[in-house]
């Protein structure tokens, strides 16, 4: 995922980096935008990685994310959360994620 995330452009900060209770998968960073990456794998045709990121995950996330943002960060304008969902089958693998996956507001 972290492969995927440069291409697009964005610096990796930090990778299962585990604060508050939770675990941030990716941490990553462009031009000022925060995020913080949620990576599900998931078969071909499943569409359940984005269902599987629920309340109780969110919270997690959202708790993880603070610890972090307490400690010495770089500058960013926004932050956002992601979820990625990875699929692999026999061609290879291939990423889609959504951008601001949940409400990251009222932190």
């Amino acid at each position: 995922m972290a492969d995927a995330l440069r291409a697009e452009g964005f610096r990796i900060l930090g990778q299962n980096v585990h604060l508050g209770g939770g675990e941030l998968d990716v941490i990553a960073l462009r031009d000022r935008a925060l995020r913080f990456v949620e990576v599900k794998a998931r078969s071909p045709g499943d569409d359940s990685a984005w269902e599987s990121v629920g309340r109780s995950k969110r919270r997690k996330l959202q708790r993880a994310a603070q610890a972090w943002l307490q400690g010495d960060v770089p500058d960013y304008d926004e932050v956002a959360f992601v979820v990625a969902a990875v699929t692999l089958d026999p061609t290879g693998w291939s990423v889609e994620w959504i951008d601001d996956a949940f409400d990251a507001e009222g932190w």
